[in-house]
């Protein structure tokens, strides 16, 4: 069956379907969008795109995305720094923020342990997060890592480095399913989870 479909379209077509969660249809769609937009809007899109590589990076502190040297979490004076939540991505500290029922800060580990996939502690910001727990002596970890089995990992293994330094470590409860991701998680799931975290 020949292609009809013009080069340009169909290259931004394949690098929409390269995105987790767009399909073909979509990535269709987005692209016939795309030809819509005027000339500023198509500068403003690209600008964003370059935008993020030219001026984001992690936090010094917490590895959080921020186009400053310490995010705006980290750097907020009215946040506790004595409570420490430990997630996976940085969509994990966003989804959490809904809540507005952490007033603690965050780390972000930028993955979890897999080794099927070939992550292993040394691809994660752990070290980081024990010079930090060190240097700033907070009273509670708490793991908020996925309910799956590289998140369940990822927290036992950071409980039990921390276990020398007499912290409490505590786990998200389980109003989160089962293999699910934090980032779909409503604010009233979320919240409950805070709430009932439990010491592991």
């Amino acid at each position: 069956m020949p292609n009809y479909t013009v080069t340009p379209i169909s290259v931004l077509i394949e690098q929409f379907e390269r995105l987790p969660g767009i399909g073909s249809k979509s990535a269709r769609r987005l692209a016939y969008h795309i030809m819509k937009l005027s000339k500023g809007e198509i500068e403003e899109f690209s600008s964003a795109l370059r935008d993020i590589h030219l001026k984001v990076k992690y936090c010094k502190i917490c590895s959080n995305f921020t186009d400053e040297d310490v995010c705006s979490i980290c750097s907020d004076k009215s946040r506790s720094k004595l409570v420490i939540c430990v997630v996976e991505e940085a969509k994990d500290a966003l989804a959490l923020e809904r809540t507005q029922e952490f007033d603690g800060v965050y780390h972000v580990l930028h993955g979890a342990i897999s080794p099927l996939s070939g992550i292993g502690p040394d691809d994660l910001t752990i070290k980081e997060l024990l010079t930090r727990i060190s240097s700033d002596s907070p009273k509670e970890i708490i793991m908020a890592t996925n309910p799956d089995v590289e998140g369940e990992a990822t927290a036992m293994y950071i409980s039990k480095i921390l276990k020398p330094f007499g912290i409490k470590v505590s786990r998200l409860a389980y109003g989160i399913p089962v293999g699910a991701d934090i980032e779909y998680a409503d604010e009233i799931t979320l919240s409950r989870a805070l709430r009932g975290r439990c010491e592991i």
